[in-house]
């Protein structure tokens, strides 16, 4: 299968069972500790306007509106939308959540900080992360800044390769298989989901991106100050680190 036709793998990847899987596995603690982290080392005053792209289920823009952020989510599963309306309407949290590919960002939004969190970062081909990160400079106000969170950077990625095991989370069953395409830099990550007799397979799709290309790819949409870390509890970011969260500054 071509890159091409990769592309919009996660448009219809995100359906109710990955997601349910998904929300059952992270569990509040780190959801937590990520949000401690943007708000510590993104410097964002109180009730800041945050642009979470994509926002899956909501779990960080639910987080960030308790605390009493505003706070905006783009995301394109109809499903993980739904939930997160769902939500924040118990809860009586005034959250905005926009249907959309992170591919076309919405143009009238201007916002203090913008999040690119659960390693959503390498979903999309090499040009449309450029047009990615150039859009979201375009939207982050002067003196704001981007977090990403990737945890299919190549120094995370390439060592724990073979570590994936059958996992459980919310009564429901989750094989994963990886692939790695080294001539196009890809991880394939074949998933099996089953609850019950119910059982949906899908294929993801990372771009592989060393931490120093990632930068770069940062610095040339226009952001500065660029940090990068290993963990939320700002430890470096160094070969074998798990994930690497990037910040950097609008200036």
């Amino acid at each position: 299968m071509s890159q091409d036709s990769q592309s919009a793998w996660y448009a219809d990847f995100f359906t109710e069972l990955p997601n349910s899987f998904w929300r059952a596995a992270v569990p509040s603690e780190m959801t937590a500790a990520e949000v401690d982290f943007v708000i510590r080392e993104g410097g964002l005053p109180p009730r800041a306007h945050v642009l979470d792209v994509p926002c899956g289920s909501g779990r960080h823009s639910l987080e960030l509106a308790r605390r009493g952020f505003q706070v905006t989510g783009v995301d394109v599963s109809a499903e993980a939308l739904a939930f997160a309306r769902r939500t924040a309407a118990a809860e009586h949290l005034p959250v905005t959540l926009i249907q959309a590919d992170m591919k076309t960002l919405p143009t009238e939004v201007q916002a203090d900080a913008v999040i690119c969190m659960g390693n959503s970062f390498g979903y999309l081909g090499h040009e449309d992360t450029r047009r990615l990160l150039a859009g979201l400079h375009q939207i982050v106000s002067s003196g704001g800044c981007l977090v990403i969170d990737y945890g299919a950077v190549a120094e995370a990625l390439l060592p724990h390769l073979a570590d994936d095991l059958p996992m459980s989370a919310g009564g429901i069953d989750a094989e994963a298989t990886n692939v790695y395409d080294a001539p196009c830099g890809r991880l394939l990550t074949s998933f099996t989901f089953r609850r019950g007799e119910q059982e949906e397979s899908g294929t993801s799709v990372q771009h592989v991106y060393t931490a120093a290309e990632v930068a770069r790819l940062t610095a040339e949409a226009g952001f500065t100050n660029i940090r990068m870390y290993g963990d939320t509890d700002g430890s470096a970011f160094t070969l074998g680190s798990h994930r690497l969260l990037l910040v950097a500054a609008r200036s």
